[in-house]
C-alpha cells in the first residue's frame, strides 16, 4: 500500500504547517505506526536544541554605539525579541480594548477562559505507542532507581515529579524518561500489570490553562484511551490499550494523588 504521509508531512507536522484536519489525521495515524513516530519525536528533539543554541543569540542586543546612529524603525528591529513581542502584544490588547470600552462591552474581570489542551491526548498517545512496545528498554531510568529518576526528572521538569503508586491497583512502576515537547521537556512514568499491560503518565508544562473546576476528561485516540487534565501550568494523561472503566479508576487514583484542585 502506498504511504498516506510523506517526509513533508513529518517536518510540516513538527513545524505546525499542516491545517487541523490533517495535522489530526497524521497524528492518530502515528499512532499505529511506533517507527514513524519516533522519527517525529527525533525531528522534534533536534529542532529545541537548535533553539536552545541559537535563541539566545537572537535576544543579544546590538553595540550601543550602532543603534545611536541607527533610524528610529530599525532600532525598534534592534530590541530584544521578546521584547518586540510583548510590546507588540500590549498594543494589540490595549487597542482591542479601547475598541470593546467605546461599545460599553468590556465586562470587568477575566475575559479569556481557555479550554484544556485538546493536542495532550494526542501527543500522550503517540508517545505511549512509541516507548510501550520496546522490551529491552522501554524506560531511561527503571523503578530500581526511582530516587534518581525522580531528581533527574524534577530538575529538568522544574517541578517536583514524584510518581504515584498505583500498586493497589495491579501496576507497577517500570521507570520513565524524558522526552522532547514543542516548547520544553515532557515526563513520561511507565506502569506495568502482571499481564504485561502497560500504561503510561505523559506530564506535560505546554498545555493549556483549563476553565475553572475543569475535571479529567476521556477520549480514544486510535486503539489507546485516554484520560487528561490540566491542573495548574501543567498537563497529565493517562493512555493504555485497557477497558475505560478501568483506565479511569487509575487516573482517578493519579489524581488524587498529585493533589489534583
Amino acid at each position: 500500500m502506498t504511504r498516506p504521509f510523506s517526509d513533508t508531512d513529518l517536518h510540516a507536522l513538527v513545524d505546525h504547517q499542516l491545517d487541523p484536519a490533517r495535522e489530526r489525521e497524521l497524528e492518530v495515524w502515528l499512532i499505529d505506526h511506533p517507527e514513524e513516530a519516533r522519527r517525529v519525536a527525533d525531528y522534534r528533539a533536534q529542532k529545541r536544541e537548535l533553539r536552545e543554541l541559537f535563541d539566545p543569540v537572537l535576544d543579544e542586543a546590538p553595540p550601543a554605539r550602532l543603534l545611536r546612529t541607527a533610524p528610529a524603525t530599525l532600532r525598534w528591529r534592534a530590541w530584544p525579541a521578546p521584547l518586540r513581542m510583548a510590546a507588540g502584544l500590549l498594543l494589540a490588547v490595549v487597542s482591542a480594548a479601547g475598541g470593546w470600552v467605546a461599545r460599553g462591552e468590556l465586562a470587568p474581570g477575566p475575559v479569556l477562559a481557555l479550554a484544556a489542551d485538546e493536542g495532550l491526548p494526542r501527543r500522550a498517545a503517540i508517545a505511549h505507542a512509541v516507548y510501550t512496545p520496546e522490551l529491552r528498554r522501554p524506560v531511561e531510568v527503571d523503578a530500581a532507581h526511582e530516587d534518581q529518576l525522580v531528581t533527574w526528572l524534577s530538575r529538568r521538569m522544574g517541578a517536583p515529579m514524584k510518581p504515584p503508586q498505583l500498586q493497589p491497583l495491579g501496576y507497577s512502576l517500570e521507570g520513565g524518561r524524558l522526552l522532547p515537547g514543542d516548547d520544553g521537556p515532557v515526563a513520561q512514568f511507565m506502569y506495568r500489570d502482571e499481564a504485561g499491560k502497560r500504561l503510561t503518565l505523559y506530564v506535560s508544562r505546554e498545555a493549556k490553562a483549563a476553565p475553572a473546576g475543569a475535571a479529567f476528561r476521556f477520549t480514544r485516540e486510535g486503539a489507546l484511551n485516554v484520560f487528561y487534565w490540566v491542573d495548574g501550568p501543567f498537563g497529565y494523561a493517562i493512555s493504555g490499550a485497557v477497558e475505560r472503566a478501568d483506565l479511569e479508576r487509575v487516573s482517578s487514583e493519579v489524581y488524587k494523588q498529585l493533589g489534583g484542585s
